[in-house]
């Protein structure tokens, strides 16, 4: 074989390995796909069932004698406390499922930016710190009243752990995810896996969340909503039949059939 030849040849190669020729080299990007969308369908779950059982506790305009009685007489705590420790599951699923997202992403051809990958990296690490530590704060006084017996904190003082826990999750966590929600549908378009009605409303729902200033917990729904519509788009591309050669994403070095590389 010729060395002209050898090169094509090595290119075919290549682009087989990467694109999945014959379906082998599309048997990663199915595992990257259902490892991404399973661990995202797990986090939402998680996080909306921590979402529930934390909002037990009362809000930042309850009254005195809410707290009092939440706090004293009520078995809501109890809920509260499953909650939190809810939480870290539920982060520990979303960093699964970023991971994995970021796996798939570079799995792909396409074009890269440094940028978006690095926000993205960033926002996800900042949520999750947002959230263990708003939920922490909002659900620190029902801790208290499962494994202590210490006198509880005036009403003022839970109203102020709940204020804290409200501002780290709903002013700077829902930003983060705003941010990691465009970082990630960037990317993610980049490689032709997002239609773009989806990736509008992608869009749409994070602008809500970077200008939203409301503390109602529906607002927290928005983002492992997005999550769970992601996973279904992931899970669809991967139940789909590989493509025929054809229909292959081409290399960046890959040349048409009529340029030759004749160079010694």
């Amino acid at each position: 074989m010729s060395r002209t030849g050898a090169i094509h040849e090595v290119r075919r190669t290549r682009a087989g390995r990467r694109t999945g020729d014959g379906g082998r080299g599309r048997e990663p990007f199915r595992i990257y796909a259902r490892l991404t969308a399973v661990s995202g369908i797990v986090f939402a779950g998680l996080f909306i069932t921590a979402l529930v059982l934390v909002r037990q506790a009362p809000g930042v305009a309850a009254p005195d004698r809410v707290y009092t009685a939440f706090y004293t007489v009520g078995r809501g705590n109890v809920l509260v406390t499953a909650g939190l420790y809810i939480v870290p599951f539920a982060g520990i699923a979303y960093l699964w499922h970023m991971s994995a997202t970021r796996m798939l992403i570079e799995a792909l051809p396409g074009s890269t930016s440094e940028l978006p990958r690095w926000l993205q990296l960033a926002s996800g690490v900042l949520f999750v710190c947002m959230l263990f530590a708003g939920t922490a704060a909002v659900g620190a006084v029902a801790l208290l009243t499962v494994f202590s017996t210490t006198p509880l904190p005036s009403p003022e003082v839970a109203r102020t752990l709940t204020a804290a826990g409200y501002g780290m999750v709903f002013v700077f966590g829902v930003r983060a995810a705003g941010m990691y929600m465009i970082t990630t549908t960037t990317l993610i378009r980049r490689r032709a896996l997002l239609p773009r009605p989806l990736a509008v409303v992608s869009h749409l729902g994070a602008a809500f969340l970077l200008l939203s200033t409301t503390f109602h917990p529906a607002t927290l729904l928005v983002f492992p909503g997005w999550v769970l519509l992601l996973s279904v788009v992931l899970l669809v591309h991967a139940a789909r039949p590989p493509r025929p050669s054809a229909a292959h994403f081409p290399l960046p070095d890959q040349r048409t059939s009529h340029e030759h590389d004749d160079r010694p």
